[in-house]
């Protein structure tokens, strides 16, 4: 069950975003007076057609769905006989359009996925992004946000002057300031008596030029000494005959220190227990407001080769939430950004792959972009929807870079044109769409490949 909503999920995804990069083509086309003979959703094949309006334009559904096009009417290409077309109609093709018009209609494709994203976004921001609050967690000693002068506890208000609310913005803005290699500037609020509102304001500068991009993967802030801030530790739910009730734990039991060490939170206890498989464990917490102590050993338990201790008793780690949301303007303004934002850090990280600061591990193909497809659904709408824009900026982005068989080759190509005077000759663009299809299935098989890795692992 599973599997399917998964699968359904990711074709629902890549359905919408090709329907959208080629509905911006089309309607572009039209607009420019460009005959169109068929807008097919997916590749290969075509499975299904029906053909409307004047131009009797066939709107088809192909085999393959990782994918669409819009055939135009094209003198280029060698599967159209345009010799017996009356002159009305050969002023419709494609490539007897003036070089400004060729390139509105390339670049209305990846227009269309900016737009949708900003769209999506808009409406997130106004119903109101759900997430963790900005409350950081106990900042281990010697690292650098604990030189900077972090000691957790402190609630992240801004980053560099921006306000944030929730930990996903907070973590966008200190991952975009890592990448652009400047300080991480921020405004914190910290626990004072002395207060008239028991808090006080703090700024702090963290700085990140010791870090190289190879750093920036999803642990990132963790290497750092930034975490989110996780719940005292405390029992839950004890199962019975477990470890844990065999030791005399109860429901209810605060953990503060295991073998004289202190433990700064629920996930650090978990995190104790997994690690000590068959070994003893001395607790010391409250029950009820008064101290006590007891010892326990985990029972040892292999999953996949790796071997972890449990207690069988949970242990809850549920953070403080807050919601992200903004009036209309405000929401449009700030997904306007966020797609600018992403869309530049994108290019900056794939200019870094090239240079070899950044791994081509981080490269995802299908496999991946279906399995983030599933998990964001299993998880509500807002994190779906999330997936999708994030997605329709990627794709924008790739389908700019200046590959040829991408739109971004055929703006290539135009630039060419229009600093020349005359288009690049029909040799020269063969080569080039040879390797630009060369490069993009090997781009291709090292996402795949990375994928499977990515399983395996």
């Amino acid at each position: 069950m599973q599997f399917l909503q998964t699968f359904i999920a990711f074709l629902v995804a890549i359905g919408l975003l090709v329907v959208v990069h080629e509905l911006g083509h089309y309607l572009v086309a039209r607009w420019c007076g460009v005959k169109v003979l068929r807008f097919s959703i997916g590749m290969g094949k075509v499975l299904y057609s029906r053909r409307f309006g004047k131009d009797q334009t066939e709107w088809a559904i192909s085999l393959l769905p990782f994918g669409g096009y819009v055939q135009m009417l094209d003198a280029k290409d060698k599967g159209q006989d345009l010799s017996d077309l009356p002159p009305d109609e050969l002023k419709r093709e494609f490539n007897s359009q003036n070089v400004w018009r060729r390139i509105a209609i390339v670049i209305a494709g990846p227009a269309s996925n900016f737009i949708l994203a900003i769209l999506v976004l808009t409406a997130l921001y106004i119903y109101g992004i759900p997430g963790a609050s900005t409350k950081l967690r106990a900042i281990p000693e010697n690292s650098i946000a604990w030189q900077a002068g972090l000691r957790g506890g402190e609630l992240v208000t801004a980053v560099n002057g921006e306000p944030v609310r929730i930990w996903s913005e907070f973590s966008w803005k200190v991952v975009q300031a890592a990448v652009d290699q400047i300080p991480v500037q921020l405004e914190v609020l910290r626990n004072d008596s002395a207060a008239p509102d028991g808090t006080k304001t703090a700024f702090l500068t963290i700085p990140v030029d010791s870090l190289s991009a190879k750093d920036l993967d999803k642990n990132f802030l963790r290497k750092i000494g930034i975490d989110l801030a996780r719940p005292r530790a405390q029992l839950g739910q004890i199962v019975p005959d477990g470890p844990a009730m065999r030791a005399g734990l109860q429901e209810g039991d605060f953990i503060d220190s295991v073998n004289g060490q202190s433990v700064i939170d629920g996930l650090a206890l978990v995190e104790l227990v997994r690690a000590s498989p068959d070994k003893p464990l001395r607790l010391s917490g409250v029950r009820g407001g008064q101290p006590f102590e007891a010892t326990v050993t985990p029972e040892a338990h292999t999953d996949s080769a790796v071997t972890t201790g449990r207690i069988q008793a949970e242990v809850p780690l549920g953070v403080e939430m807050a919601v992200a949301s903004d009036s209309m303007f405000v929401a449009l303004h700030k997904a306007v950004i966020r797609t600018w934002d992403t869309s530049v850090l994108s290019v900056k990280m794939i200019g870094k792959m090239v240079v070899g600061e950044v791994s081509w591990k981080n490269i995802s193909g299908p496999i991946t972009i279906a399995d983030y497809a599933g998990k964001t659904s299993r998880i509500g709408p807002v994190s779906y929807l999330s997936f999708i824009a994030f997605i329709s900026i990627s794709l924008g982005v790739m389908n700019l870079l200046p590959i040829p068989v991408l739109d971004g080759g055929l703006l290539l190509y135009y630039s060419m044109e229009i600093v020349s005077g005359r288009p690049i000759s029909e040799r020269a663009g063969m080569i080039a769409q040879r390797a630009g299809l060369a490069m993009l299935v090997s781009l291709m098989l090292v996402a795949v490949f990375n994928d499977i890795a990515r399983l395996l692992l």
